[in-house]
């Protein structure tokens, strides 16, 4: 049975171990390179169910537009979204603005310092407070996400993560070991260290094992049992992509019809996106596109259908607010991330209106 002192030397090496690693392979990433704790808050919310790749352009966009935390508190909610339109899950960007707001109004624009103080604002969890806490100030504070879980699952022989079926009991498992192995001296490189070790060597299927800095320790060496993926669900829908030219003499100056989702929707409230159809059947003289969107659980087949100025009021479900919306406007409204998608590839948006959209955690493919 290992001793007390061996147990320390362990984790001694471990932390060693992965802090160097860390230091030669750490991806190079915007977030990564300032101490400042609104651009990490601002990094660490985006990237929450979102990959890296989409987040990157984008984080860089929305420090341009909104520099400091002042700044994004005194902006208008739609705006914020207009910046966020294709991360998905919007409910983040509307918390990050209220906390903004709160911070402004009640604490001198300053964020806490501490990770117990960082929990009391709207939006920000356990995860995100250690995050800002010890990366910002150097708080000896473990940061836990799913890719650290995963990394400290195997590493102890553990079969399943809290989420894929140990449940609470685990997930305390998981808190403990975590807050035992972090690095005292330096916890903010320390915790990026596993983060980015479970994002690109310990794997969910197929981990590199033979990169990994601490395998010789790893007491499972390969995937662990996890519990069966939710299985998808797929349902078939379809949208109207209405344009106009309404102005004779300007030939070039278009509209598209949108449509903004009624604030008492619990999924988007608030955004825009184009007008639904009542049949999920197209005619195929009258199919633009064909896209497939994935929101959580469910794979949505949407057909796009090309409706004359005419046609909206029969085909089209009402749902809220209707607005015909020039094209050179569209792009800085909140849309949703297909809507979004659907007008960059029927060349509606400038291409710049999709920088940074690769596929999200919950948004489009």
């Amino acid at each position: 049975m290992p001793t007390q002192e061996h147990e320390s030397e362990k984790i001694a090496r471990q932390r060693s171990q992965l802090l160097q690693w860390y230091a030669l392979n750490r991806r190079d990433l915007p977030w990564r390179r300032t101490p400042d704790p609104y651009a990490i808050w601002v990094s660490e919310i985006m990237l929450q169910q979102t990959r890296v790749a989409a987040v990157v352009e984008r984080y860089k966009a929305f420090l341009e537009r909104f520099p400091t935390l002042t700044a994004l508190a005194q902006a208008p909610e739609e705006d914020v979204l207009a910046l966020w339109s294709g991360l998905g899950y919007y409910r983040r960007a509307r918390m990050l603005h209220k906390a903004a707001r709160f911070v402004a109004d009640y604490q001198q624009g300053i964020l806490p310092t501490t990770s117990d103080a960082l929990l009391l604002l709207p939006g920000i969890g356990t995860y995100t407070a250690a995050a800002i806490a010890s990366i910002a100030h150097n708080e000896p504070v473990a940061v836990v996400d799913g890719n650290v879980e995963r990394v400290l699952c195997r590493l102890s022989g553990w079969d399943a993560g809290s989420r894929k079926g140990g449940g609470a009991a685990v997930r305390r498992q998981v808190e403990i070991f975590a807050n035992r192995l972090v690095h005292p001296d330096h916890p903010g490189d320390f915790n990026q260290a596993m983060m980015e070790l479970g994002a690109t060597v310990c794997l969910p299927r197929s981990p590199l094992c033979a990169q990994c800095p601490i395998a010789a320790d790893c007491l499972t060496k390969g995937e662990h049992k996890t519990a069966p993926r939710p299985r998808m669900v797929s349902r078939e829908v379809a949208y109207a992509l209405a344009v106009r030219s309404p102005h004779r003499h300007r030939p070039g100056h278009r509209e598209v019809l949108l449509e903004q989702r009624p604030a008492h929707l619990t999924v988007m409230p608030g955004l825009w996106e184009l007008p639904a159809l009542h049949d999920s059947a197209v005619p195929p003289s009258e199919l633009r596109m064909t896209v497939r969107h994935a929101i959580m659980q469910v794979n949505y087949y949407v057909r796009i259908r090309t409706v004359g100025v005419d046609d909206v009021e029969s085909l089209a479900v009402y749902g809220g607010e209707r607005s015909w919306t020039p094209l050179h406007e569209a792009h800085a409204m909140p849309l949703t991330g297909l809507t979004r998608k659907v007008l960059a590839r029927a060349q509606l948006l400038p291409p710049l209106a999709l920088a940074g959209m690769t596929r999200t955690g919950g948004e489009d493919f």
